[in-house]
Order: structure tokens, then C-alpha cells, then sequence
């Protein structure tokens, strides 16, 4: 072999550029395949992130913040951080209905004790009804102001949206459908935030961005004024609505069933024409068909195998581990990207248009505007097009948060009573409760009478939230309720306790390793099972003691949301008072 090693090296080596090219390139292309996979995943998990940010954008927040706007847009300020907090729970709320496999209401019926359970289920039925109130009457204007259908006809076809819940939202139905269900969801309220652009758009050259960019800081404006802190507190509770800590509980299930019924860890309950009715009893046959059917599947699986009733489902580690990555983050991305913007694009339209110095009854009172008056003002000093795109906004929300409401209310039913109630008859029982006094109004009141009824319901709502708040962060704090079950843990001494042997939860090796990579980190609880060497393994998903303090700030934030009120309503003192005690025997329950 002739020439020296360096001239070899340069014939036949690798160029060190090119190779510096080749590694950039690769560690692109693993990339690119890494974040694309990430992304396909994620697709499976939008939907219930947006079902609810529904609750951040009904006709209720439309009335907050027409209300706000006579600060223009020094509000922001307030709406920014009530939206993060609101956050905060929701998350909890998530976090409860993934360890658990459980909703809010069926771990409040299942952890606290009987008169507690039934004192919480009547304020959230309550709060469903306010809901429900401000949907009814949010659908009924935009009825009224697009197609000049009178107020009274258009409480009457808010029906619609009962009666789409009715035949489409089965909780234990195929999966299929339920996926179809969020897509109708999802797709109002894409349109709802597809009018908002296109609103603010066309207001945009009328807006004052520095202003709107100052608003997003603090203002001595909002502190000093009692108003302010009144409109504050109105804020906070028209973004946090107490069903939508139930309903974000909720919806998380039937991915992490898909999960457990992929790695043959649960069984998907039979179901037959009598159970898919939506108006039907259970028969006697039937109840004991599925005590027998439980039972054979309790015995014929494994332990950590859960039973085919669905209040009794216990999701593994694996599915806990994956539905919390994306959920939460899907939820967090729909609520900054929806929620948020929803709600600081309606503040700055109404901010924008109310500085014009007349409304629509020609008085030039712009204390007392309303949706009618925003409406009028964006039609008359823009364009009719904008009028109509508002109202447009208006009944996509309407509609879409009188579909979710029915099925917070669905679940505040069903887990804190347990009523044998056919599904159908209680959506029908709770529309009815809820469109009677609209009724009564519209004929005794007409506009002005909504008007008073929209806000009044934002008031109730407030007052509510911390009852509903208080037993969220109660259960999420607590380490027994709050673990997952992971395997158990064989030794025989101290020194190799630490060494955990995970039972096979399927028969299958892939379901093994599935587990084991889920359990490689987090803090764990070993109980005896009955053998000295012998202890279940728990991973503790509990908040730790940041997110508990802030948990506890926020709900403080929500007792002191009433304080606002009640320098308004002296008659609210009591209750502000009550809320105060409330909170007081909680943080001694924690």
C-alpha cells in the first residue's frame, strides 16, 4: 500500500463536512419523525380540552364583559388572570376524573359524607339551571336578532340543542359516536372563534392597540374603584363556571377505556336495545344480569382488571400516564388559544363600541348596554355584516354551551344521587326547569327582563363556585383517593424492598413493559395486602404542596368573587360569610 495514512483517510474517508451534514441531517429527520408522531397523537386526544373551553365563551361571559367594557380595556387585566386560575382548576378537575376514572360528582358522592354529598349536588343543580338560563337566553337573542324570530318563540326552540344531546351524547355508547359528538361540538366552537376574528378585523382600525396591550397589566383603576372589583369578581365568575369542573371530570374516561381495552385491561360493559333507549327503565332481569356479569368478570381477570360497571372503573397506570400528558396539554392549548382569546376579543369589540356615543334606544346610556345594544353599535358604526357576524358568534355559543350544560347536568345527576332515571326524561326534566322562568320573563319583561335574568344568573354562578371548588381540592389533595394502582411489591427483607416485581396485569409481556416504563418515576405508597412479603404499590398523583397552595389561594379568590357582590347586594353579606366558614372547615379537612 503506497501514500501516507492522511492521503488514504481523504480518499476513502468520510468528508469531516459532509459527515457534520450527514449527523444535522439525520438528527433533523429523527426529529421531524419524533414531533409528527407527537402531533398524530395528540389529534386523538382533541376534543375534550374544547368541549370545555365551551363554558369560558357562552352568552354569560358575552354579558361580563359588555358590562366591563365601560373600563374599556383595563379589564384585561382581570380576565387574563381570571382565565389562568380557571385553568388551574380545570387541571385539577382533569387530573381527579384521570386517576380516579371517576367524574367529580361520583367521588364527591363516594368520599364525603351523605349530607355533605346531597348539600354540594343541590348547589350544582342549581348552578346548572343559572347555566342553562344564560344559554337559553343567549340563543333566544341571536334567534331574535337574525332571523326576527319574537323572544318567546325562541326560548321555545332552544330545545333544539336538548334534544341533539338527546339522541347523539351516550356516555357508555361506541366510541364512534362519541368521537362524532365532539367533533359537532368542536366545530361550533371553531366557528364561534372564526366570527371573532373576522370581528375584530373589522374593529381593529378603531382600536387603540397600545391601550389594549396596556390593559394586560395591572391597573390602579381597578383597585381603587369598587366598581372595578365588582366587574373583577364578574369576570371570575362567568370564566369558571362550577359544571365545568364536572364536565371536565368527565369527558376523559372513554380515552383512557380505549387505552385499558387495547392492552386487554377492561372490558367494555355489553349493551343491549333496553340500554341503548334513551327513555327506558332497567328492568329487574337486567339489574341482575349485570351484578352476575361483574361478578364473573371480577373473578375471571386479573386484579388490577376492572369490572364492567363504569362507576367502578379503575384505569391503569398506563393509560392514567398517557391521558394526562396529552389531555392536559390539549386542554391548556384550548383554553389559551380559544377561551383567552374569546373572551379578550369579546372586551376589546365591546370596549371599541361603546365608546361611541349613542345606542341603540337613542338615550346615549351606555351604563345599561346589553347584547342588543353591542349589536346595534357594531352594525351602525361598522357594518351590517358585522351586527350579523356578532350575532352569528352568539348562537354558535348558545348552542354549544346548552349541548355541554346537558351534559354537566347529566353527570351532576347521575353521580351525586344515582338516580335511576332514564337519561332522556332528566335532560327533558332540566330544560324545562330551566326555560320556565325565561318564559315567565319574556312575557312579563320582554328584553329588559333577559337582560336582568343573563346578568343575575352570572351572579349566582359566582356565588356557587366555591362550593363546587372546595371538595374538588379536597379530593385532589388527598393521597388515598389520588393514587394509582401500579402492581405489587414481593421481598422478603427491608434491604430489597425497594426492588419492585410488577404483576402481570394482562399475560401479555408487551402490557408488562407498558407498565413498568409508566412506573419509573413518582412517589409510591407499598400497603400489606394480608402477607408480610406481600404489598400493592401505589403511585401517588396527589397535588404535592405548591399546587395545593394554589388551589387553596384560588379558592379564596372565588369566596372573595362574593365579597365584590356583596358590596352591591347587602343581602349577599351572609352568604359571603358562610362561603368564608366553608373554606375554613375545608383547609382543616386538608
Amino acid at each position: 500500500m503506497t501514500g501516507n495514512i492522511s492521503d488514504i483517510y481523504e480518499a476513502n474517508g468520510p468528508k469531516p463536512k459532509d459527515s457534520r451534514l450527514l449527523v444535522g441531517l439525520r438528527a433533523v429527520r429523527s426529529t421531524t419523525i419524533h414531533l409528527s408522531k407527537v402531533a398524530f397523537k395528540f389529534m386523538k386526544y382533541i376534543g375534550p380540552g374544547l368541549m370545555v373551553s365551551v363554558a369560558y365563551m357562552d352568552p354569560g361571559n358575552f354579558s361580563s364583559s359588555i358590562a366591563s367594557a365601560r373600563f374599556q380595556y383595563k379589564l384585561l387585566f382581570s380576565l387574563l388572570v381570571s382565565n389562568v386560575m380557571a385553568g388551574i382548576m380545570q387541571i385539577q378537575a382533569c387530573k381527579l376524573g384521570i386517576c380516579t376514572g371517576q367524574d367529580l360528582a361520583t367521588n364527591c358522592r363516594k368520599h364525603l359524607p351523605k349530607y355533605l354529598n346531597y348539600i354540594i349536588y343541590v348547589f350544582a343543580e342549581i348552578s346548572v339551571i343559572a347555566t342553562d338560563v344564560a344559554e337559553i337566553i343567549g340563543t333566544a337573542i341571536a334567534f331574535n336578532i337574525l332571523f326576527n324570530i319574537p323572544l318567546f318563540l325562541g326560548v321555545l326552540l332552544t330545545t333544539i340543542d336538548v334534544l341533539v344531546v338527546i339522541m347523539a351524547y351516550r356516555p357508555n355508547g361506541p366510541p364512534l359516536v362519541l368521537r362524532l359528538f365532539e367533533g359537532f361540538v368542536s366545530l361550533l366552537v371553531l366557528l364561534t372563534v372564526a366570527c371573532f376574528v373576522i370581528e375584530l378585523s373589522k374593529v381593529s382600525h378603531d382600536t387603540n392597540w397600545g391601550s389594549v396591550a396596556r390593559g394586560f397589566l395591572p391597573s390602579k383603576d381597578i383597585f381603587s374603584n369598587t366598581e372595578g372589583l365588582y366587574l373583577s369578581a364578574a369576570l371570575l365568575g362567568s370564566n369558571l363556571m362550577p359544571h365545568s369542573l364536572y364536565l371536565g371530570s368527565g369527558v376523559v374516561q372513554s380515552r383512557m377505556k380505549d387505552y385499558d381495552v387495547k392492552h386487554g385491561l377492561y372490558t367494555m360493559p355489553k349493551q343491549n336495545s333496553r340500554q341503548n333507549a334513551i327513555f327506558c327503565y332497567p328492568s329487574k332481569r337486567e339489574k341482575v344480569s349485570k351484578e352476575e356479569e361483574v361478578i364473573e368478570n371480577t373473578s375471571g381477570l386479573s386484579e388490577s382488571t376492572v369490572s364492567a360497571d363504569s362507576t367502578d372503573y379503575t384505569p391503569s397506570i398506563g393509560a392514567v400516564e398517557t391521558t394526562m400528558n396529552y389531555t392536559i396539554g390539549e386542554l391548556i392549548v384550548s383554553l389559551i388559544v380559544v377561551a383567552l382569546f374569546v373572551n379578550a376579543a369579546i372586551l376589546i369589540i365591546a370596549g371599541t363600541a361603546l365608546s361611541k356615543p349613542r345606542d341603540d334606544d337613542g338615550d346615549g346610556d351606555l351604563e345599561n348596554a346589553d347584547l342588543f345594544t353591542l349589536h346595534y353599535l357594531l352594525s351602525s358604526h361598522l357594518s351590517q355584516t358585522a351586527g350579523t357576524i356578532f350575532a352569528l358568534a352568539l348562537l354558535f355559543s348558545g348552542l354549544c354551551g346548552g349541548t355541554v350544560v346537558t351534559m354537566a347536568g347529566q353527570m351532576i345527576m347521575e353521580g351525586h344521587a344515582k338516580l335511576s332515571m332514564p337519561p332522556g326524561l332528566k335532560r327533558i326534566l332540566t330544560r324545562i326547569v330551566s326555560i320556565t322562568p325565561c318564559i315567565i320573563v319574556v312575557i312579563k319583561s320582554g328584553r329588559e327582563g333577559l337582560s336582568s335574568v343573563l346578568n343575575g344568573s352570572q351572579v349566582i354562578l359566582s356565588m356557587l363556585l366555591p362550593f363546587v371548588s372546595a371538595p374538588l381540592i379536597y379530593l385532589t389533595c388527598n393521597k388515598k383517593i389520588m393514587r394509582v394502582r401500579v402492581g405489587k411489591s414481593y421481598g422478603t427483607s427491608s434491604e430489597d424492598s425497594s426492588e419492585m416485581e410488577l404483576q402481570n396485569m394482562s399475560g401479555q409481556q408487551d402490557t408488562d413493559q407498558e407498565q413498568n416504563r409508566h412506573a419509573n418515576s413518582g412517589r409510591y405508597d407499598e400497603l400489606p395486602t394480608g402477607n408480610n412479603d406481600n404489598h400493592e404499590v401505589y403511585k401517588d398523583m396527589s397535588n404535592g404542596k405548591v399546587s395545593g397552595i394554589i388551589s387553596l389561594l384560588f379558592g379564596f379568590s372565588s369566596v372573595f368573587s362574593i365579597f365584590g357582590f356583596s358590596q352591591a347586594w347587602p343581602w349577599a353579606r351572609m352568604f359571603h360569610y358562610n362561603c368564608i366558614a366553608f373554606y375554613i372547615w375545608h383547609i382543616y379537612l386538608v
